[in-house]
């Protein structure tokens, strides 16, 4: 018999996430683009426990946003300020100390995040022209990414739950937004985890890895290179 999923964390239904999740009502508003393939089939997806950690966010799915009415009407909402969260030369990088953001009187943040591999997100935004219009803002990583199960394919690349987090550290630090549960994104992207481990050393299970995982920092960034195509992230800094 098929497994009854949860359909707010996609999870099986005995091993749901929504009752350990406290949402946070945070000034920004987070928006996730989401690749259909991202959506439809990543169980660890990490944008959607971003999501449910998060009051003011929402999820779309799509390849194109262009003529996506709901996507469209945020961005031409006037009470926002809308931003895309991706890496570049004309991005402006909320760490990077200089001068914080500054938002036109009475707006709030409004922060877009294509989630989906890097090669999915490209073609994203690559589609979707009133994207690509939009202040690009991104960040320094505070810390190589957590991400255990997944092979990340350069330094500096995070999964989409760090990347939020890293955002809402640089707000707080640049005054423009409050972050009032800071350890509950990381300590759901590690519950996650630390299920999977487990599940991958449980020879019982069907279906999950014979073999330990390794430190994110002894693999092979070559490798993960080729794997690109498969490989679910969210890259953060230029040239990555």
């Amino acid at each position: 018999m098929a497994r009854v999923i949860c359909h707010r964390c996609f999870w099986p239904q005995a091993l749901c996430w929504c009752g350990s999740i406290q949402s946070m009502d945070t000034r920004t508003r987070f928006v996730f683009l989401m690749h259909p393939k991202e959506f439809k089939r990543e169980k660890a997806g990490t944008g959607r426990l971003a999501h449910l950690c998060l009051t003011r966010s929402e999820i779309h799915m799509g390849a194109s946003f262009e003529d996506h009415p709901g996507v469209r009407a945020l961005i031409a909402d006037p009470q926002y300020h809308p931003v895309l969260l991706y890496p570049g030369a004309e991005a402006m990088n909320l760490t990077s100390g200089g001068p914080a953001p500054r938002l036109p009187d009475g707006r709030r943040l409004l922060v877009l995040i294509l989630d989906g591999t890097w090669s999915g997100a490209r073609k994203m935004l690559r589609l979707s022209p009133s994207l690509q219009r939009l202040p690009r803002i991104m960040f320094t990583p505070s810390a190589p990414s957590r991400f255990v199960i997944k092979q990340q394919p350069q330094a500096g690349c995070l999964a989409t739950i760090e990347a939020v987090h890293e955002v809402l550290i640089a707000l707080r630090q640049a005054g423009l937004d409050d972050y009032p549960l800071p350890d509950q994104l990381l300590g759901l992207f590690q519950r996650m985890q630390d299920f999977q481990i487990r599940c991958a050393a449980d020879l019982a299970r069907p279906g999950y890895r014979r073999r330990a995982y390794s430190q994110p920092g002894d693999r092979n960034p070559v490798r993960g290179q080729r794997n690109l195509h498969r490989r679910r992230y969210l890259p953060l800094h230029p040239g990555s």
